[in-house]
Parts: C-alpha cells; sequence; structure tokens
C-alpha cells in the first residue's frame, strides 16, 4: 500500500509538470509582453532619462532629459508649386529611427507628430513632409513637430516637450495664390486613384459603421494600393506594420497610396473611433 500510495503522488507530480509544460509551449514559448505585469509600455521601456507624470496634449507622457545635447528641432514650411506645402524638419542631437518604433527609448532617437492647431495630422519619420492643401481650411494656422523616443513618450526639457512651431496661412479655395481646394459637392463621383496604384479600396465611415463590411484585401508584394477613405467625422487612419497615417478631414475623401513591401497580415483602423477598415493580406 505504501508502495503504490508513493507511486500514485508520482504520477500527480508527473502530471502537473507536463500540464504546466504544455502551458507554457502553447503559450507560443517567449512571452510577447516585454515589460513587468501591472505596468504601462512607457514604465517599461527605456532607462533614458526621467519619465515624468506631466502628459503633453495628446496624452503621452513626457520623458526629461537635461537641456546640454537634448533633442532640438525647426520647422520650415515651402508652398508646393502644384499642391499644398512641404515641411522641412531641421533636427539635431536627433534621429528618425523607424526601424525600432515601439521599441525602447533610446537617446536622440525616434519619431515626431505633426499637429496642426492642436490636432494631430501625421507621424514623421524623416525630415520632409508634403501636406496637402485639402487637409488645411482657409485662414491661419499653427503647424507643430514635436519629437518622441521610440517607445511614444515625448522628449522634454525643463517640463516642456521639444517641439518646434511655424505659421501658415490657407487661401479660400479658388484664389488666386492659394494653396487650398475645394471639398467635392455632396454626391459627386470620388476622385480617380493615382495612376501608380496596382489596388483601389473605397471606404466610407458614418455613424461609427464601415461600408463597406471590413474586410481582406490581398496584394502580392510589390503592388501598391490606394486607400480612399471618406470620414463624417476628423480622425486619422493608420496601417499597422508599415507605421503609415493619413489625416481624414470630415466630409471629406482622402486618400493613401502604400507600396506592399514586405508579408504579411495588416490592419488598416481609425485612430479615435478606433475602427478596423480592412486589411492588408500581402503574399
Amino acid at each position: 500500500m505504501r508502495a503504490g500510495g508513493a507511486w500514485r503522488r508520482a504520477a500527480a507530480v508527473l502530471a502537473l509538470g507536463v500540464v504546466l509544460g504544455g502551458t507554457a509551449v502553447g503559450c507560443g514559448g517567449r512571452a510577447t509582453t516585454h515589460h513587468k505585469p501591472g505596468t504601462s509600455h512607457e514604465q517599461a521601456t527605456g532607462s533614458t532619462g526621467t519619465l515624468l507624470d506631466t502628459v503633453d496634449g495628446t496624452g503621452h507622457r513626457l520623458r526629461e532629459v537635461p537641456a546640454a545635447g537634448a533633442p532640438e528641432v525647426r520647422v520650415t514650411v515651402h508652398p508646393d508649386s502644384e499642391d499644398g506645402w512641404n515641411l522641412q524638419l531641421a533636427v539635431e542631437n536627433f534621429r528618425f529611427t523607424p526601424e525600432s518604433a515601439g521599441g525602447a527609448a533610446l537617446p536622440g532617437a525616434g519619431h515626431a507628430h505633426l499637429e496642426l492647431d492642436g490636432r494631430k495630422l501625421a507621424r514623421l519619420y524623416g525630415p520632409w513632409y508634403h501636406l496637402p492643401a485639402a487637409q488645411v481650411p482657409e485662414g491661419p494656422h499653427t503647424l507643430t513637430v514635436r519629437l518622441y523616443a521610440d517607445d511614444h513618450t515625448a522628449w522634454a526639457v525643463s517640463g516642456k516637450p521639444v517641439e518646434g512651431t511655424a505659421q501658415l496661412s490657407a487661401a479660400a479655395p479658388g484664389a488666386s495664390g492659394g494653396h487650398s481646394h475645394a471639398a467635392p459637392p455632396p454626391g459627386s463621383p470620388p476622385a480617380s486613384a493615382p495612376a501608380q496604384a496596382d489596388r483601389t479600396v473605397t471606404i466610407t465611415v458614418r455613424d461609427g459603421r464601415v461600408v463597406p463590411a471590413p474586410g481582406r484585401t490581398e496584394l502580392k508584394r510589390g503592388e501598391s494600393v490606394a486607400l480612399r477613405v471618406t470620414s463624417d467625422r476628423a480622425d486619422t487612419l493608420h496601417v499597422h506594420g508599415y507605421d503609415k497615417e493619413l489625416a481624414l478631414p470630415a466630409g471629406q475623401e482622402a486618400t493613401l497610396v502604400l507600396t506592399a513591401d514586405r508579408t504579411g497580415l495588416f490592419e488598416v483602423e481609425t485612430h479615435e473611433s478606433r475602427l478596423v477598415l480592412t486589411q492588408l493580406l500581402v503574399r
């Protein structure tokens, strides 16, 4: 009897080990989260500088660094001869690192956000950006470019975000020498997709619904797709995996042309309303 009881206890321990081991394997091996449970992404990604409780205007926490050697940015606006403006970012003690977005905060590295009168238009991963006239209403405006670390905390000095500003004035639609376009009249057919796009996906967002219902758009690697989106409220389109963004003015069609240069399944969604618009399946 004693031998039988010992055998049963050993079998139970072995079974428990198998169950626990099976659970670890079933979870895919290495854990996907890279920070301790109960901590936010911002609280666990990088020891550079000091993470403050203060947030910027878009809710990102500030990462304080000493003024000496801190990142700096200046923005210059150049009118484009065909449409809108070309924005030039001059940075110091900073480099753009699109390949490591979402990772730990590294000294003097990351990306930038572009805001128009406090409303985010795009995430920038380089020193140049073309701002279409259709995204800028008539009248004077303030452009703000703010620098962020890879973990999406905002670089800061003396408790203030590192940013640069520039003034911009958009002429009335149709005015001579202006750089703005009139919105298409209601019911007019959408503008044709750029010629370089191999596929075109037209989507409408109205009253929190996506039309047509979200599905998959299949592409071959190297093909380009034009995402034509009309939203009844101002929002931002985001292509996951490619880190491409596009401002969606309320009631106006906006187009993002993307070259599918990597394979996989990538979701296209809106930032504010958090709606999935489509999925790009690239083979």
